[in-house]
């Protein structure tokens, strides 16, 4: 691929380091540069990266009305050799065409995906933050851009990528675990839908759910199945729990969970560390009582913008609460944790081809 490299003058650009002076949030800061990618006339064509601005959308492009955009979330990491590599990134390009057959949109060669990735990282390098439990935060993602209110694909679309220097997604970081609420009242998703899929509409339609979990005092909801019986996501997040025999369990992937790279890995990953791990579909009652009995011992949730987020307690709408792990972060959530980040960042040995070197082009 031949991109077009319309760059900031130099004048312009961040220059030296970046050395936060303080905490980063998760997904506010944006760097200097951004890939885009046109889709027309039956063709990704027109690479380029050119400074970060705001982009023209027409009124009336299907976008903003039907929702037709999916998106992916990967990480890059800056190792003791000061070089950066992207985090599995070969999952995310292949996770976005799911979503791109799920959605109707045109796919992306995986290999264009990553080196449009690449070259982005590359030209924004300084940006990545010198500071403890920080990365780049890459958001590629896809969207209609043709003019039309009919109800169907779009003939044309546009590519982006953007990367966030960022800190940890949820601010009280790893060490203080999370609350969630049970609830029958709403559903992320049906059997038959976009559930798998990468996409912007399930996001949007999560929020409700979101801000009423936090008149509980919950960060998220962990989302039941249409017929409330079987456990699916925790919020933005696969679930998972521990039993008391050291098994880590992930609720079985279907056509209404997404498939998390972060669970994906900590299965491939399950002999290195030690730790045995399996999926099935887990009941609702089956968790509450196993809770209560001490057969599960930890929970919480995988992704790739939290990485594993502990879950201390589970508060229902009647006020009713149950705590696993005396609400504590458990020993085997902090052996996956401790494993995981410390192949991301280089202080252990990577399988080979999960962690790919941004090579100087500019």
């Amino acid at each position: 691929m031949e991109i077009d490299y319309q760059l900031k003058p130099k004048s312009q650009r961040r220059t030296e380091e970046f050395v936060p002076d303080k905490p980063l949030p998760f997904g506010v800061l944006r760097t200097d540069h951004m890939f885009i990618m046109d889709y027309k006339d039956g063709e990704w064509k027109n690479p380029r990266i050119v400074p970060y601005s705001s982009v023209e959308v027409a009124p009336g492009a299907i976008v903003l009305h039907y929702g037709q955009a999916i998106f992916e979330g990967a990480k890059a990491f800056q190792h003791e050799d000061g070089e950066i590599y992207t985090f599995r990134i070969d999952k995310n390009a292949k996770r976005m065409n799911r979503s791109a057959e799920i959605l109707c949109i045109p796919k992306i060669d995986e290999e264009v995906q990553i080196e449009a990735v690449h070259a982005l990282i590359d030209v924004d390098r300084l940006w990545f933050p010198k500071q403890e439990g920080a990365s780049l935060y890459i958001r590629p993602f896809i969207f209609a851009t043709q003019d039309s209110l009919g109800v169907h694909p779009s003939a044309t679309y546009r590519f982006m990528i953007i990367l966030s220097p960022s800190g940890p997604y949820y601010p009280q970081g790893f060490t203080k675990p999370i609350k969630l609420l049970i609830t029958k009242r709403f559903h992320r998703a049906a059997p038959g839908g976009t559930g798998s899929a990468k996409a912007a509409g399930n996001y949007a339609a999560s929020l409700r759910a979101g801000e009423f979990a936090k008149k509980f005092g919950a960060s998220q909801v962990l989302y039941l199945d249409v017929n409330n019986q079987y456990i699916e996501e925790a919020g933005a997040m696969n679930h998972f729990h521990v039993t008391s025999d050291g098994t880590v369990v992930i609720p079985e992937f279907t056509d209404t969970i997404l498939r998390s790279i972060t669970s994906e890995s900590v299965m491939d990953l399950s002999g290195r560390i030690g730790i045995n791990v399996k999926q099935e579909r887990v009941r609702i009652d089956e968790f509450v009582e196993g809770v209560k009995n001490g057969n599960i011992i930890e929970a919480g949730g995988f992704g790739t913008a939290a990485v594993i987020s502990p879950v201390g307690e589970y508060v229902f709408e009647d006020g009713s609460s149950l705590v696993v792990g005396n609400n504590e972060v458990g020993e085997y959530t902090k052996r996956i944790y401790e494993y995981y980040t410390g192949i991301q960042t280089g202080k252990v040995e990577a399988p080979q081809g999960w962690l790919k070197k941004v090579e100087k082009r500019v």
